[in-house]
């Protein structure tokens, strides 16, 4: 097997996404969703995709008055429907829903409350970034669909146990800062987004680039480089122009598979 080096390796800047291609007309999902239905879609997606570890995980969306829907406590992800969301308020504290949350609500009130971009928070343990961040590392951008991932990932390092209180939410988000892509040590893995859309396409996508990642490095050798100005624009054709489209796609299919999500 050859090592060869003939990779990309320009840093002259490329200009990406919809300033260079914006498609005429996609497929639609077929149906307009209410924001539970497409909260419980994002569930099951995520699950099916190994985004997911039985009991744990949630995601929060923001709403206009600042309370955000969230799912229950207790419930799989691949089994939660639009019915079953709850709604709670800027300090977790639930004001509709059949069920409790997760005291780790506050990983999310806080990153919203500091975050105007982080509409949506997603947190749970899939695999392969788990194996990851265990031992402190951050996956390299190694594919072209990485490039979504440029510049946006960030490792936190110290494992502090469960955040179940708002002090310790808030410490958290402060170690964030501005990153969308978190990789928390010993424990999972955290995306913000500014949209549903955005939220469910990243969270999708990591868990491969970590995976990736671990299997380059079993190889022993350097990998090729893609260069800096190239993730530019792969970065922004990656999320502008593939965004809606994989949320359409999987909405579309999950629907067809379990037209019961939406009830």
């Amino acid at each position: 097997m050859s090592s060869a080096k003939t990779g990309l390796s320009s840093n002259a800047p490329r200009d990406g996404g919809l300033a260079v291609w914006t498609p005429k007309l996609t497929p639609a999902i077929g149906v307009d969703l209410t924001p539970e239905q497409s909260l419980a879609c994002a569930f099951r997606i995520l699950a099916k995709r190994g985004f997911s570890q039985n009991i744990a995980g949630h995601i929060t969306v923001l709403r206009d008055d600042e309370s955000m829907y969230v799912n229950p406590w207790g419930m799989w992800w691949d089994e939660v429907t639009a019915a079953d969301i709850c709604v709670v308020d800027t300090d977790g504290a639930v004001m509709s829903g059949r069920w409790d949350v997760t005291p780790a609500i506050h990983i999310h009130t806080e990153l919203h409350r500091r975050r105007p971009d982080a509409k949506v928070v997603v947190h749970n343990h899939p695999y392969w970034a788990t194996v990851l961040a265990a031992v402190g590392l951050l996956p390299e951008v190694l594919h072209q669909n990485d490039a979504m991932f440029d510049g946006d990932l960030l490792l936190v390092e110290e494992y502090t146990g469960e955040i179940d209180d708002a002090q310790l939410g808030a410490d958290l988000a402060a170690q964030i800062g501005d990153a969308s892509v978190i990789l928390l040590a010993n424990h999972g893995v955290i995306v913000t987004a500014p949209t549903i859309e955005e939220a469910v396409f990243k969270s999708a996508s990591v868990d491969r680039m970590c995976r990736l990642a671990y299997d380059v490095a079993l190889l022993g050798l350097p990998p090729l480089e893609i260069g800096a100005g190239i993730r530019v624009g792969m970065k922004k054709s990656m999320l502008e122009r593939g965004s809606a489209v994989f949320w359409a796609g999987e909405v579309r299919s999950l629907i067809r598979e379990y037209p019961e999500v939406l009830d």
